[in-house]
């Protein structure tokens, strides 16, 4: 009988855990039966919810393995996986925006490095993280490979230096995965 009340309590405690109706206003997209895909860059379709934990450092990482954009001067398609890995403050960013907002590159005509720096930037703005990078690693074209990498952290010390020892230390995969296995 015991074994009964501790699974009740268990299961009261964690319901007081689940997000309120008010802790997901602003997140719309989400269990939404109609998405919208936007064909053109938009920053607008990002949006963020209450991170529980700020006292707390946790790395945060999304993949994207099918990001593309456009050549600003051919527009012919550009490849590439996308990293983003961030230690959040008091906010986080909502999984099917970012995709939806990753996707609004598709008809994006701006170079690897811009792509990249303005992803960063844009996350940045809506999150305000303790710290976050993206880095991009385009397929080769003309046999070039490129890989973009940029960071921001808040003004915080710590965060600073880190930003600073990933930047000094940074080489292609050192953050993402293992080279042999991208291609």
């Amino acid at each position: 009988m015991s074994k009964v009340k501790t699974t009740k309590k268990a299961k009261t405690n964690s319901k007081s855990k689940a997000r309120s109706a008010n802790e997901l206003t602003g997140v719309n997209h989400l269990g939404s039966n109609n998405t919208t895909y936007k064909m053109e860059y938009a920053p607008e379709v990002l949006e963020s919810f209450v991170n529980k934990n700020p006292g707390s450092d946790a790395w945060t990482t999304f993949v994207c393995t099918e990001f593309t954009s456009l050549c600003p001067k051919t527009n012919q398609p550009d490849f590439a996986k996308i990293f983003i890995n961030y230690i959040a403050d008091k906010k986080m960013v909502e999984s099917k925006s970012l995709k939806l907002y990753l996707f609004s590159f598709r008809n994006h005509g701006d170079f690897h490095e811009d792509c990249v720096q303005k992803i960063c930037d844009d996350l940045y703005k809506l999150m305000k993280p303790k710290y976050i990078e993206v880095i991009g690693e385009f397929t080769p074209r003309g046999g070039i490979t490129i890989y973009p990498y940029c960071s921001r952290s808040n003004s915080q010390t710590q965060y600073k230096k880190l930003k600073e020892q990933r930047f000094i230390n940074y080489a292609p995969g050192k953050y993402t995965m293992d080279l042999a296995r991208i291609y």
